[in-house]
């Protein structure tokens, strides 16, 4: 084993989807150190790939249970963008084919951007159906954060091109016709929740960075309309703009101050 090179047991440990069993062994009775540090790093992105897919599985479980009652077209439901002073409510839907796999995807506030981004492409191109629903901040104000939420679900629901036979919503109960369950905490145990989370948050998302281009002293490309400190010194020093929730108590504030 001493003639292979730290260079050539690297690309043998992270270059494959498998290592053999027998050479692992004899990479534990190699004594140089840079081949324990290898295997030490090697073993840990192995134990995180399990706990990755054990994870996944573990959020499919809603989807077998309601495919085993009959249902194919199921699809998941999340919003982002309730608690923000400024900008849109934006609501994802996605149905995801049965033999989807993406291990990692999660509630969307769990993976760093970059991940989301990816993930984002990953399930516009692999999703069945995919459905957003945008409602403003002026009518955010005119029908309250609550009521824009479930309407811009149901606008998701209705912009996904398929129809589905039942619904997974992140803890929201929907006036649909369409039967349904809403899950606490619903975007970290249905894996259809996760992937509509990751479509809106990411969707929210650029929409707040083009909104900042207009309005660059709010940072809105950083905080994405929540009140920050930041944000709320803005707020004080320049007034509001057309996009905040004139309802929400620090921006009525602010108004009336």
């Amino acid at each position: 084993m001493k003639t292979w090179t730290i260079g050539e047991i690297e690309q043998q440990l992270f270059g494959k989807d498998y290592v053999e069993d027998d050479y692992l062994i004899a990479l534990k009775q190699d004594e140089r150190k840079g081949v324990q540090r290898m295997l030490v790093k090697w073993e840990k992105q192995e134990r995180i790939k399990r706990e990755l897919h054990e994870q996944f599985i573990s959020m499919t479980s809603f989807e077998k249970k309601y495919r085993g009652e009959g249902y194919h077209a199921i699809a998941g439901i999340d919003e982002a963008g309730r608690g923000p002073l400024a900008g849109p409510v934006v609501a994802g839907a996605v149905i995801l084919p049965e033999d989807f796999y993406l291990p990692g995807l999660n509630d969307s506030k769990k993976i760093p951007e970059s991940k989301r981004e990816e993930y984002f492409e990953v399930i516009n191109n692999q999703a069945l159906a995919v459905g957003i629903g945008i409602i403003s901040a002026t009518e955010i104000d005119e029908i309250n954060i609550l009521q824009a939420t479930k309407k811009a679900m149901l606008m998701a629901v209705g912009q996904l091109g398929v129809s589905p036979d039942f619904l997974l919503v992140d803890a929201v109960k929907l006036d649909t016709p369409y039967p349904s369950e809403a899950l606490i905490k619903g975007d970290a145990r249905s894996i259809s929740i996760a992937a509509a989370s990751i479509i809106a948050k990411v969707t929210r998302d650029r929409l707040m960075k083009e909104l900042s281009l207009a309005y660059p002293q709010f940072g809105f490309h950083a905080n994405m309309g929540y009140g920050t400190a930041e944000h709320m010194k803005a707020m004080r020093e320049h007034g509001v703009t057309p996009f905040h929730r004139k309802t929400f108590a620090p921006v009525r504030e602010c108004i009336e101050n």
